[in-house]
């Protein structure tokens, strides 16, 4: 649950206003899904396992608003 909190924080540091919620529900069995509009963001099976924060911006960026430049976020390491 702490780092669902910290990615909430991270999404709404980022994106505001522009994302109409962010809402946490506690579940069991390791449930970990980010859903924007109906688009499945991430989802911690399918993706196998919890995505790095830059990534998950990203994916978040690209259904919310895609033109956004997101700064580093956006930036490839040297092995990208």
């Amino acid at each position: 649950m702490l780092r669902a909190a910290w990615m909430a924080q991270e999404l709404l540091g980022t994106f505001g206003t522009d994302l109409g919620e962010v809402a946490l529900v506690p579940g069991t069995g390791g449930v970990f899904r980010i859903v924007a509009g109906d688009k499945v963001v991430w989802d911690r099976k399918e993706d196998n396992g919890f995505p790095d924060i830059s990534v998950l911006k990203q994916r978040v960026r690209d259904v919310v608003d895609p033109g956004r430049d997101l700064g580093h976020a956006d930036r490839r390491d040297a092995s990208g």
